[in-house]
């Protein structure tokens, strides 16, 4: 029987190649990381979160948040702020720069951004969330998606209001985090908004949050409708969890951990990376989180990461990545040895030992003589 062929992904002209997105985060999803995330198979990878005041974005934090050289991928750029005008010029500027796909973020719990009424904060008042998503649609001729949270708090869930509103207002894909702007990330998501937002648009859905594994994923999936998944934390230290994720969505078949070689590899390109991106000094910095980050996932790791997230140059952190992998390689290796070793020695005695005597058939034997 052939296997029917997996549902295509459009968001506007764009075709995306599989189900599972990298979220934007900020001071994570950066151009080294979105480029190790869609090597692995993520479909879309959008930009940190970039302020809507164009007048910021000459600093170097905003330059590098806008820089697309070496990504790959579709070119997607997440804007923030409370302005329907000073969204549209954002909006303007990064089209300008090359973006394909322009991002509004509602979703965005944390009170710095909700303290300006930008963010998941907008979700309180629809009237203005209509105005900036008109406004901001209006301006370009790319596609505009939107990410949001449930609602405000738990007894305002207003997502399925919300998204109604942004396919009306012409938004091409949206994503929801399955928690309220109160909740932050305490607790557990709930999906149940997310299958009532994709229940009433037509647009691609996207669900978000808790979503850690490829079977979780499936689940999600399955319980919500979406589209895809969206991933965030989950890929901090395992950018190959998107492929991992694809595959088991796509073809029901589970992808192993890469192997610690693979694994080492991944971590000093990764490295490297960082080093050129930013610079030694911001480098040097920005790459400590990423590789406390790593270590979580290694084994026999703790000294090792207490080491690396105190060197003081790019250098010492190549250096020492590469020796915690060559001492583990090896003493992978002597694991392997000795126990093939040991199989081998099993074997030689097993062909060398006589046979076992069945002495109560013998002594039978030898009464009847």
């Amino acid at each position: 029987m052939t296997k029917p062929a997996a549902k295509e992904t459009l968001i506007g002209p764009h075709r995306l190649s599989g189900p599972v997105l990298l979220a934007p985060m900020c001071g994570i999803s950066d151009a080294p990381f979105r480029q190790q995330c869609l090597a692995f198979g993520a479909s879309l990878a959008a930009t940190e979160m970039t302020a809507s005041d164009t007048r910021l974005w000459h600093s170097n934090k905003f330059r590098s948040r806008l820089d697309f050289n070496g990504t790959g991928g579709i070119r997607i750029v997440q804007i923030a702020g409370s302005e329907p005008g000073q969204m549209a010029g954002a909006a303007r500027a990064a089209a300008e720069l090359g973006a394909e796909i322009i991002d509004i973020n509602m979703g965005c719990p944390a009170k710095k951004v909700c303290r300006k009424l930008a963010g998941s904060a907008l979700l309180k008042d629809e009237d203005l969330v209509k105005r900036i998503l008109a406004a901001v649609v209006e301006s370009v001729d790319i596609p505009v998606t939107l990410k949001i949270r449930t609602g405000w708090d738990p007894m305002r869930r207003n997502g399925v209001r919300i998204a109604a509103l942004a396919e009306a207002a012409g938004i091409q894909a949206l994503a929801v985090h399955g928690r309220t702007r109160a909740c932050a990330y305490k607790g557990e998501a709930e999906y149940q908004t997310i299958r009532a937002i994709k229940s009433t648009v037509s647009i691609p859905v996207f669900a978000n949050g808790d979503i850690d594994t490829p079977e979780k994923a499936d689940e999600v999936m399955q319980s919500t409708g979406a589209d895809g998944v969206m991933i965030g934390r989950a890929a901090r230290g395992q950018p190959w969890l998107f492929e991992q994720m694809a595959k088991f969505l796509l073809q029901k078949v589970y992808l192993a951990e890469p192997s610690l070689s693979t694994q080492r590899d991944i971590i000093l390109t990764h490295l490297d990376t960082m080093h050129r991106f930013y610079g030694e000094h911001t480098g040097v910095r920005v790459a400590k989180k990423h590789l406390k980050w790593y270590c979580q996932n290694l084994a026999n790791a703790d000294e090792f990461c207490f080491q690396v997230v105190r060197a003081n140059n790019s250098i010492e952190q190549m250096q020492l990545t590469k020796t915690f992998f060559d001492r583990s390689l090896n003493e992978l290796e002597t694991v392997k040895d000795s126990a093939s070793g040991e199989s081998r020695l099993w074997q030689r005695q097993r062909k060398q030992a006589p046979p076992k005597r069945n002495q109560a058939k013998e002594a039978k034997s030898l009464s009847r003589m």
